[in-house]
């Protein structure tokens, strides 16, 4: 069994906050979500922001791994939306998978990491968590179903079995 797990909310209403390392909108949340975990089993893997390890800690030992990062969104990184320029967010949309924000990384290199997670996680129950990018990845390749980065993430604080 793996559980594909996405970090509670932070606050960040409005803003880019991919690799950001925003600590949660609400400390207990980490404990709450944990409790959904209880009895889960399996070796938890989490993404080194303390968004995400917050929940993983909350579990017990864990494994951070940077491959399970959120996008790099490089130059956009803390800027409210709002003043990323529109016609860079009609590119990304236009093709996901080659266009980079300034400094930042390709859709294309965020799968080929997560592949390369997926690739090296051994046989065996885990819990995996996250951010909205790379699990959306982790559930097509969990379920061999083709990868859309435009698909939307799964909601903050949320569980999916696979």
């Amino acid at each position: 069994m793996i559980a594909l797990v996405r970090h509670p909310p932070v606050d960040a209403a409005g803003r880019c906050y991919g690799r950001t390392d925003l600590p949660l909108a609400d400390p207990e949340s980490a404990a709450t979500l944990s409790a959904q975990l209880a009895g889960q089993g399996g070796i938890i893997w989490t993404s080194p922001l303390q968004r995400c390890r917050a929940v993983a800690e909350a579990l017990g030992p864990c494994r951070p791994d940077d491959r399970l990062m959120e996008l790099d969104f490089g130059a956009w990184e803390g800027l409210p939306w709002d003043d990323v320029p529109r016609e860079a967010l009609d590119a990304w949309a236009a093709d996901p998978w080659a266009f980079c924000p300034p400094g930042g990384e390709t859709g294309a290199a965020l799968v080929a990491r997560i592949r390369a997670f997926w690739s090296d996680l051994p046989m065996g129950d885990h819990i995996l968590i996250s951010h909205g990018g790379p699990l959306k990845v982790l559930a097509a390749l969990a379920t061999n179903q083709p990868i859309d980065l435009l698909a939307p993430a799964p909601a903050p604080g949320s569980v999916t079995r696979r």
